[in-house]
């Protein structure tokens, strides 16, 4: 039978079912399960939130793959707090060393920015703030696209509706 979870990775954690190190990893949480479980996308070790897991390749492909756009968003909380022209040059979108970045959206109170983006490349949502000369203190992914994290608490993990299931 096919399994979807939704766990709430906390910081310190790395996104890999096995760690040679043995640094604490998803593993830990799931490698004791009778089923093989594997992550859907990654969250660095230092950001924090919902991260998906499943043992269906087919669903994890669809959820993963930049061309399906599924929408990702991350609450972020900085040194400081964003002015508006920082929060313009997000909006715009800015260049990486591997291509141009703009998130689909980006809201801003105080110290604290909410960006939606629909890629995934490494440590993205991270790079966009730190290119507006943000320094990021918490990195939060909250939804996948409809799948939100909720109350669920760090370290915890909940299976997935149908509708969830069906609706991503």
């Amino acid at each position: 039978s096919k399994t979807y979870i939704a766990f709430h990775k906390p910081r310190g954690v790395l996104s890999t079912m096995s760690d040679p190190e043995g640094r604490d990893s998803l593993a830990q949480y799931f490698g004791s399960r009778n089923e093989r479980l594997f992550h859907v996308g990654r969250l660095d070790k230092e950001s924090e939130g919902l991260i998906l897991l499943t043992n269906d390749g087919h669903w994890a492909n669809r959820v993963a793959h930049p061309s399906h756009g599924v929408i990702k968003k991350y609450l972020v909380e900085c040194d400081r707090s964003i002015r508006d022209g920082e929060l313009a040059q997000i909006r715009k979108g800015v260049s990486l060393d591997d291509g141009f970045a703009r998130p689909e959206s980006a809201y801003a109170k105080g110290r604290i920015v909410e960006i939606a983006i629909h890629e995934g490349r490494k440590h993205i949502v991270r790079r966009i703030v730190e290119s507006a000369d943000l320094k990021v203190q918490r990195l939060v992914r909250t939804a996948i696209g409809s799948i939100k994290l909720g109350e669920l608490p760090p370290g915890r993990s909940r299976r997935l509706s149908d509708d969830e299931v069906r609706n991503i």
